[in-house]
């Protein structure tokens, strides 16, 4: 088991560094820069921009930019932000980036307390009206784009019925102990249920196939043999192992509703790292993009090294040598 884990760790090191190196190409590959921006003032004349690009170091060798930028980064330093007066990088993803934490834990849990149990049912009562239903339901929720179903959420749960908000994370300032908690809660509701809404449906499926494929093995059927009631079969011995793939999607969803979150933040106004990353986008502020592109890159890389690791742990079948 150890020689497992840390032969995975090893491994993990030149994907982080084939991921720097990805990028920093992907960002320096973008037409343009911070300084041939549209909110630049057009008089400031060409001579005063070169100066600022040799100040900033744009005008560098790629390799030796890449250097420079990888050496900072190692350091703790994800540079300066050019479009907020200069203000370290890290401090603007600090001030934003648990607001997405919470939004994609939030979403996690809805996803798992939805899709578990509904996938458990539908595979135990199989083409029933429920099956069809949470059938149809998985389908949509695949097929709906995050923009779409969040911009229905707002017309329909907050204009017209006015159950939760539709921008922000509080609604008034002051508020402070439970009363903030609840505030905060009913905020996160409706980008929390779009952001899950796919993740959702693939779970749905995932536990109903693999509950249906596992329920007719020999230890099932052994099980039943023995005596042993229908529940008892179904939560100690059919969905341990149903749960091993689902596993296996833990370990890359957070990552994957972090990197999601770009566009529900985006529709929702929601003060995350994914309207920071939309405006820097706008603003051709690269420093912002490559830190945060490359936090999204290493939480799944972490997610893929942990679900490996939790994998062996759950299954005993792999091999750890």
């Amino acid at each position: 088991m150890h020689k497992y884990i840390i032969r995975r760790t090893l491994q993990f090191i030149p994907m982080l560094f084939l991921v720097t190196v990805l990028v920093f190409g992907l960002a320096k590959a973008a037409p343009g820069d911070v300084l041939s921006g549209e909110m630049l003032d057009p008089n400031i004349p060409h001579e005063v921009l070169e100066q600022r690009r040799e100040a900033l170091g744009l005008n560098d060798p790629i390799h030796i930019q890449y250097w420079n930028w990888l050496s900072s980064v190692a350091q703790g330093d994800l540079g300066t932000s050019m479009q907020y007066a200069n203000r370290p990088v890290i401090d603007l993803i600090q001030s934003r980036i648990m607001n997405t934490v919470y939004l994609a834990l939030f979403s996690l849990v809805i996803t798992l307390a939805v899709a578990i149990p509904i996938g458990i049912y539908s595979a135990t009562r199989k083409y029933s009206l429920f099956d069809y239903g949470a059938t149809t339901f998985a389908f949509l929720g695949l097929a709906t784009p995050n923009f779409f179903a969040g911009l229905l959420a707002i017309w329909l749960l907050s204009f017209q019925f006015g159950w939760f908000p539709a921008q922000g994370t509080t609604s008034a300032v002051g508020l402070s102990g439970f009363e903030l908690f609840v505030d905060k809660l009913r905020h996160l509701v409706l980008p929390g249920f779009t952001l899950g809404l796919a993740s959702t449906a693939v779970y749905m499926r995932y536990m109903r196939t693999e509950i249906l494929e596992i329920k007719g093995s020999d230890f099932i059927r052994t099980a039943h043999a023995k005596g042993l009631t229908k529940n008892s079969v179904l939560y100690k011995h059919t969905l341990r192992n149903a749960l091993i793939p689902i596993i296996t999607l833990l370990g890359f969803e957070f990552g994957f509703l972090l990197s999601g979150a770009v566009i529900t933040e985006a529709v929702f106004n929601y003060p995350g790292i994914g309207t920071l990353f939309l405006n820097s986008i706008s603003n051709r502020d690269y420093p912002v993009i490559m830190a945060i592109n490359l936090i999204l890159a290493v939480t799944i890389l972490l997610g893929n090294l942990l679900a490996d690791i939790f994998y062996a742990v759950v299954d005993p079948r792999i091999r750890y040598d």
